[in-house]
């Protein structure tokens, strides 16, 4: 942790910590030792990793085996788990690596920000407060943005999920009827996704669904206050 606030890990030292993150990611993903993990709040010791803004390449390989420990816990639908994490700062944490990290540390962390929205406890709370909404929504926006100027296929097809999922929550469907970013509407990323039958699918629900469910524009802030 020494080496941390100023960016002076070496690789050999990110190395070495990163070999113990994958003895974590085991013990996150075996069914007899996930909830002892848990208990133990484990995952908390992950927050400097995660929070580092260096992209050198040794915080960055320590920012995407931080993201596997994470992702193994997320990988098996399990409520628990997501009640834990919403509890903790992982997906704020995940959000800022969206907007920052490499492109496979994007990928990683929109997974496991999707595998929280499909658990119904998570888009629940992604979705009751306006602040929520918005600070995601806003980071998903931005993704959109700088894919149409580098595409990537996997990348694009977790948030389309993303968004997809939010539209089963009535009034975040009704939100995203205005702030759906127009690259999705049109036919930006139709090359990106030719072959990749099941995200274009995706797509095409999403569209459908926020034009059937979604509102003009009306002050939006309003349909998250309980």
């Amino acid at each position: 942790m020494a080496n941390l606030p100023p960016p002076t890990m070496t690789p050999a030292q990110s190395n070495r910590v990163c070999n113990a993150l994958a003895l974590l990611q085991c013990v996150a993903s075996h069914t007899d030792t996930r909830m002892l993990f848990l208990k133990a709040h484990l995952p908390l010791y992950l927050y400097a990793f995660l929070n580092t803004s260096s992209k050198s390449r040794p915080f960055e390989y320590l920012r995407l085996t931080s993201l596997g420990v994470i992702g193994a816990l997320v990988k098996v639908d399990d409520t628990e788990v997501i009640r834990f994490l919403l509890q903790t700062e992982i997906v704020p944490l995940c959000l800022r690596t969206m907007e920052n990290g490499s492109e496979l540390s994007k990928t990683v962390a929109t997974f496991i920000v999707q595998k929280v929205l499909l658990d119904d406890v998570g888009l629940e709370y992604m979705c009751t407060t306006a602040e929520r909404f918005f600070a995601l929504g806003r980071v998903l926006g931005n993704m959109v943005t700088s894919l149409a100027e580098g595409p990537s296929a996997r990348l694009l097809k977790h948030i389309i999920r993303c968004y997809l999922r939010l539209t089963d929550n009535p009034r975040a469907c009704d939100a995203l009827g205005s702030c759906l970013p127009d690259l999705l509407r049109d036919a930006t990323f139709s090359g990106c996704l030719y072959d990749d039958p099941p995200a274009m699918q995706w797509l095409q629900q999403l569209l459908h669904n926020v034009n059937v469910g979604g509102r003009a524009p009306q002050g939006l802030a309003h349909m998250f206050v309980n």
